[in-house]
């Protein structure tokens, strides 16, 4: 496999005297965050955090307010300086690097997405696309030329004279979207950029994200507090609690298996059908199923199983490259909806955590 875009570990992030000598002392380490402040006067944002965030991927950190993740984000390029653990970007320490080398990595590097967009008002749509380019000593030009083609691909054009007073809150965010892609980063980083958006707004916007991730294939970093946007979005999802990953694995892991009563409790009103995958609900195919007849792709989501099934009025073959690898029929489809698959699994361990880590 190739080099990770960000490889994350051991990492800590602590506020108040001493911040240093938390992760370094076991004792304290084990303490929740109450007896943490109680014992020390600390806050532990980020409490012994590892990941790594794979090339041309949508990752995904999802927790409520205070869990970490927009410290853990703003680490990943030490706008927040970490107290203790390691970040690497494309193999090289970030904790390494000198003021120019980050100054190099956050202007070219990655882009952050903010949810307050941060426009400056007195400039048009096309200058404020064009502003990090200039940063860069790009000739304006060319940076307007580079600005003008971003416009349109977030679905701007015809407002590039006008100015950020004169847009709505969804026309202003695409103009923040616009201005990072603007740098052709490596690497988006989205710091909860819809959560101040009407709900209409927030589906058109995650709509462009994964419009843009299907056309590029950049590598995306997104931090939400929402479950269905971290579904919608993430290929995986780290969930945060107190400052610690407590899950992390695709959608339908998190979804088909809970790591704890804490995720359980956090996924309870997914519609399971609408995550999970036919992979957890199919079954060896026989001789006459496997050879013809309507079938599926193993990413096919159980919905569209059922629906197919109920088309078809029985089983219906699964196909990966040609091969038949299994079929789905009703009994299995409604195990997936249940919560367990007909063998007595719960539903979605058919691929465990340790795989999709």
């Amino acid at each position: 496999m190739s080099t990770p875009v960000f490889s994350v570990d051991g990492l800590w992030k602590v506020f108040g005297p001493k911040p240093e000598r938390v992760p370094a002392d076991p004792g304290l380490t084990a303490l929740d965050p109450a007896e943490l402040r109680a014992r020390t006067g600390c806050t532990a944002a980020v409490r012994d955090v590892g990941f790594e965030v794979r090339k041309g991927e949508v990752f995904v950190v999802m927790g409520l307010s205070g869990s970490g993740k927009s410290t853990l984000v703003r680490c990943l390029t030490r706008l927040i300086e970490p107290t203790a653990g390691t970040i690497a970007i494309d193999g090289e320490d970030v904790r390494a690097m000198d003021r120019a080398r980050l100054r190099e990595l956050r202007r070219h590097r990655a882009a952050m997405v903010f949810q307050h967009f941060g426009l400056l008002p007195h400039r048009t749509v096309l200058d404020n696309v064009a502003y990090g380019l200039e940063i860069q000593g790009v000739g304006r030009a060319e940076r307007r030329a580079r600005a003008a083609e971003v416009v349109a691909k977030v679905g701007l054009e015809g407002m590039e004279q006008r100015r950020p007073g004169q847009l709505s809150g969804g026309q202003q965010q695409r103009v923040g979207l616009a201005r990072a892609l603007a740098v052709d980063p490596e690497v988006l980083l989205f710091d909860e950029p819809f959560s101040a958006l009407d709900p209409l707004i927030r589906r058109d916007m995650q709509e462009e994200v994964v419009r843009l991730h299907r056309e590029e294939g950049r590598t995306m970093v997104f931090i939400t507090h929402d479950l269905g946007e971290a579904l919608k979005l993430g290929d995986r999802i780290a969930l945060m609690r107190d400052g610690r990953i407590v899950q992390l694995g695709t959608p339908e892991d998190i979804v088909g298996s809970p790591a704890d009563d804490y995720v359980r409790e956090f996924v309870r009103d997914v519609p399971r059908e609408q995550v999970i995958t036919v992979r957890s609900a199919m079954r060896p195919a026989s001789a006459r199923e496997a050879d013809s007849g309507p079938a599926l792709a193993p990413g096919a989501t159980v919905s569209e199983a059922i629906e197919a099934v109920a088309r078809s009025g029985g089983p219906v073959r699964v196909m990966d490259a040609g091969r038949c690898v299994g079929a789905v029929d009703s009994e299995g489809l409604l195990g997936v909806v249940a919560g367990v698959t007909p063998n007595g699994r719960t539903a979605g361990a058919v691929r465990t955590r340790t795989e999709a880590v």
